[in-house]
């Protein structure tokens, strides 16, 4: 099998990958059949290639010349012609074309005019329309970095938000500064009807799933003002402040285009979700509404919080997670065992739905009846039956249900309350491989978290395979880090960095002012975390606790055995130029 692919064998040739790595993607590939995803594009989306050294390597090998551009040097001539190529070629196409990243870019002219075409991928089949469906009959497919392509693609054809672009060309007014400062349904009725709230809406959602924001705050401020926040890289961030709006009619758009939710309740918490076709792809919304105490007690004053879940976020291969090598080797040999639990753990915002994801897929087969109960499901998972829970299905009644259903591996979505804990145990120490979640700030004291439930130790023993507690952190930008500055060395030492660190010019810290690229000096998030792998000795610990559970011990062993503490992950997340020591700090302060 691995002889067919001369892609692969070029690879590990340059040992960009492992024979285990090729094997595995080359095993997707034959899962996925004629219509799946070629071997590059599994092993950059998949198994964390960097996407250029592979795409790169494919040109190379079919003898494609490379070019990078620089789009912000780029002639405004040069962009004019290109658009004028793009003007020539019909929309469909152009959607086509622009969507996996080939740009028809300038003509070369000679003897024959030959059109350059700019691709990431130069053996895409969707160049072949170009020929076939334009005047342009004489093409060169050129590669061209994916990161640069980016940049150029939103330089020429930069996106359109219709929603945004109807309420910047419009003249009316959302609201009336003299309106009445008490509203009765009619009035808000009035007011939505006569405005461009649900534009304003509408073009929120495209721009939230557009800047990769995981939530959209939307919260009344003041008599007649709403603001609107997006959640990037952790960090709430100002998108619009509408004037001269009541926030009740904002709330009631919202909850007009939200299935599940009750216009007119206002008085208690609501959930629902909605669902939008956004740039080709199927975007959900989880909507969450609850009423707020206003200093205006004559007003209805609501929150709205809403979660993007954009499936194409979903981390299906383990490495890309990026943990670090012990914990990660750990995990693999957790997830290797037909039993037993493994638990990831942290706050709310730490991640531990996209680990336990990635090390779903790991484990997902064929010959597994993988079952999940998650209340709320967020995502579709591949090859799991996923429990709906809602009517007469609660999900207690699920998780006993699940008992019932023959399974072989088994995600219950969060351990809530000694119920639920007990299934659980009873599903990992009954032959079933079982991932879940629960609310503590490390590894060991998940442990003693469980026995407070009621677990008893030799339970507990048992049946937990692997820990991994974990935090988000923001990840430096490329681009606009800078070396540490000397005044803070001293704290840095006090951190627990070296001298020899601080020398080799090892530690970074952000440029608060940011760049075009990233969001005040970050852009992206990466873990810190510690994982608890239960060896002989640690569950001998846990075996011989009888009043309470000796954490101390339990770390003590662990980290003898190799495991980082979530302070000494972060210090190696600094080292490797990743994050800054205020990032770490944040994240682990109450350790």
């Amino acid at each position: 099998m691995v002889d067919k692919s001369r892609l692969g064998q070029v690879l590990l040739l340059k040992k960009i990958i492992t024979q285990e790595t090729l094997e595995k993607a080359l095993e997707r590939q034959k899962k996925e059949g004629a219509s799946g995803r070629k071997l590059g594009v599994i092993l950059a989306d998949d198994f964390g290639v960097d996407h250029h050294v592979v795409f790169s390597t494919i040109a190379e090998i079919y003898a494609f010349r490379s070019i990078t551009i620089i789009p912000s040097k780029l002639e405004a001539s040069k962009i004019k012609s290109t658009r004028e190529i793009l003007s020539k070629i019909n929309e469909n196409l152009k959607k086509e074309l622009l969507f996996n990243y080939v740009l028809p870019f300038q003509i070369q002219v000679g003897v024959t005019n030959v059109l350059i075409v700019l691709a990431t991928d130069v053996t895409h089949q969707v160049i072949e329309k170009i020929p076939q469906q334009t005047e342009f009959k004489k093409i060169e497919i050129v590669y061209c970095p994916k990161n640069s392509l980016d940049e150029l693609l939103t330089l020429i054809t930069p996106q359109k938000n219709e929603f945004l672009d109807i309420l910047n060309e419009s003249t009316s007014t959302i609201m009336d500064d003299e309106s009445e400062s008490e509203f009765d349904e009619r009035a808000i009725d009035e007011e939505i009807n006569k405005s461009l709230l649900v534009n304003l809406f509408e073009g929120c959602l495209i721009e939230a799933v557009r800047r990769k924001a995981s939530d959209i705050h939307i919260i009344p401020n003041k008599k007649n003002n709403v603001e609107f926040h997006f959640r990037i890289d952790s960090m709430l961030v100002m998108w619009h402040r509408q004037e001269h709006t009541s926030p009740e009619a904002m709330c009631a758009v919202v909850k007009d285009r939200t299935t599940g939710v009750d216009r007119f309740e206002r008085d208690t918490a609501q959930d629902g979700f909605a669902q939008r076709m956004i740039d080709g792809h199927l975007i959900r919304f989880r909507v969450s509404i609850v009423p707020l105490m206003s200093s205006e007690l004559d007003r209805r004053f609501e929150s709205v919080v809403i979660r993007v879940i954009d499936d194409r976020n979903v981390v299906t291969e383990l490495r890309s997670l990026g943990l670090q090598t012990q914990a990660e080797s750990d995990l693999f040999r957790a997830l290797s065992f037909s039993r037993g639990m493994v638990l990831v753990t942290g706050p709310t915002g730490s991640g531990k739905s996209t680990t336990l994801m990635a090390a779903l897929y790991q484990v997902i087969n064929s010959t597994k009846n993988v079952l999940t109960v998650e209340d709320p499901v967020e995502y579709v998972i591949k090859g799991a039956r996923q429990l709906k829970i809602g009517g007469k299905m609660t999900f207690e009644g699920a998780i006993r249900a699940i008992l019932r259903h023959d399974p072989d591996i088994v995600l219950v979505g969060e351990i809530r309350d000694k119920q639920t804990a007990e299934i659980a145990v009873k599903l990992s120490n009954t032959g079933h491989l079982t991932l879940s979640t629960l609310h503590t700030n490390d590894a060991p004291s998940t442990v003693s978290r469980l026995f407070k439930m009621g677990i008893e130790p030799f339970l507990l023993a048992g049946c937990l395979n692997i820990i991994l507690a974990q935090r988000l952190i923001r990840k430096l930008c490329a681009f606009c880090k800078r070396p540490l500055n000397p005044e803070k060395y001293q704290a840095a030492l006090e951190f627990g960095l070296t001298q020899e660190d601080l020398d080799q010019g090892k530690v970074f810290e952000d440029n608060p002012d940011g760049c075009k690229k990233c969001n005040n000096g970050y852009k992206g998030r990466t873990s810190v975390c510690e994982a608890l792998y239960f060896s002989p000795e640690v569950r001998r610990i846990v075996m011989d606790s009888s009043t309470d559970i000796d954490e101390d011990k339990i770390r003590q062993v662990a980290e003898s055995q190799g495991m980082l503490s979530m302070k000494q992950s972060g210090i190696h997340r600094i080292r490797d130029g990743i994050t800054t020591i205020e990032e770490i700090i944040y994240c682990t302060s109450e350790d």
